[in-house]
């Protein structure tokens, strides 16, 4: 629990406090966003405000997870390590398509397959290095089975053999992630509204893990009556400690990315949030739960998919494409509507809040009524 407060304490403080001096940096050195010309127009006045600014929370969760362990004197745990690892590889991948953006000074940066290979090549890292390293109690990081809000027995992929069992475990960890990922990179389009509805969706794994440790079937003060319910989990309380720093870290960075934002996160910062909500949904057995507690982000990238699919299917039946919505993703058809960017941004918090709220409803009312 100290190493939970330390981690969050410590990441909140370093963004929040180090922040102004990334954007001097950013800006020194030539990274500001490029704004498209087809979209609403109240965004040219954010043309060249820095991007990048995922490297500035990156950097927060890695200190201030470490910070907590190195203070309280406990060791660092593979799933942790996973879930950084993750975030940051696929930060990586976000700076190159940020990078060539700023440099080439157009809104296309990496390739729509290039983007995607690169989530795989890590997703698929992630997903090998998750079914190994099992510990004392004989668990790996990741399950084999696909979870709702603990693993579902019947959908335990290794009753197909363990050569396509693993394949389908690493063909299901990519699909979460590519989902997760794109899913926060198409909502982050207005200031502060990505990095606040990941606050919120975040922060639930921290109830989530806190409350894993607390009933798991390998902590030794469970309650007798409660072990038929306990979960098998690896090492909850970190992934709740690695969900506190990176909450932390966010809050801190949403201090200067509110509106008007001073420094965007660029793809840098959403594909990593992107990516850490994946790999603790997978290490926690909630992935399906993430549909709950990501559903803002289903939200948006499922107005860009209907957007485009009925685009086409006009175009193909009546000669001309309609759209449903004035502009996609949602938030900037509102915008268009003639609502102010701030009220936008408020009211979906307000949503995903709704949303996670209901996430983690449904994982304690799972526990009472089992």
């Amino acid at each position: 629990m100290i190493a939970l407060l330390i981690a969050a304490g410590v990441s909140l403080a370093f963004t929040l406090l180090t922040t102004p001096l990334w954007i001097r940096l950013f800006n020194r050195l030539g990274w500001g966003q490029f704004i498209r010309d087809d979209g609403p127009q109240s965004h040219h006045t954010k043309r060249g405000t820095p991007t990048m600014g995922g490297i500035v929370f990156i950097l927060g969760t890695v200190v201030g997870y470490l910070t907590g362990h190195i203070i309280n004197e406990v060791p660092w745990t593979m799933v942790a390590m996973l879930v950084i690892g993750m975030m940051v590889g696929l930060g990586l991948v976000g700076f190159v398509d940020d990078f060539l953006k700023t440099r080439k000074q157009r809104s296309l940066g990496l390739g729509g397959w290039s983007k995607i290979a690169g989530q795989v090549i890590v997703a698929t890292v992630f997903g090998v290095l998750a079914l190994n390293f099992p510990d004392e109690n004989d668990l790996t990081p990741a399950s084999t089975a696909i979870s709702w809000v603990r693993d579902i027995p019947w959908l335990d992929l290794f009753t197909f053999g363990p050569i396509i069992g693993v394949v389908l475990f690493l063909l299901w960890v990519n699909l979460v992630t590519v989902s997760a990922s794109n899913g926060v990179n198409v909502a982050d389009g207005l200031d502060g509204l990505a990095s606040g509805a990941a606050i919120f969706a975040i922060s639930a794994y921290i109830f989530i893990g806190f409350w894993q440790a607390n009933q798991s079937c390998f902590n030794v003060n469970i309650d007798p009556d409660n072990l038929y319910k306990c979960y098998e989990v690896r090492d909850p309380l970190d992934l709740a400690v690695v969900a506190a720093a990176i909450t932390g870290s966010l809050v801190g960075f949403l201090w200067w990315n509110t509106s008007p934002a001073q420094l965007f996160m660029g793809d840098t910062g959403s594909l990593a949030l992107g990516g850490a909500l994946a790999a603790l949904a997978i290490l926690s057995r909630t992935e399906l739960l993430l549909v709950l507690i990501g559903g803002l982000f289903i939200i948006t990238t499922g107005s860009v998919i209907l957007q485009r699919a009925y685009f086409k299917l006009t175009k193909w039946r009546f000669g001309a494409g309609r759209r449903i919505f004035l502009m996609s993703p949602l938030h900037h058809h509102f915008e268009l509507k003639g609502w102010a960017e701030i009220t936008v941004v408020v009211r979906f918090w307000l949503i995903a809040a709704l949303f996670v709220a209901a996430g983690v409803g449904v994982f304690y009312l799972e526990w009472q009524i089992r």
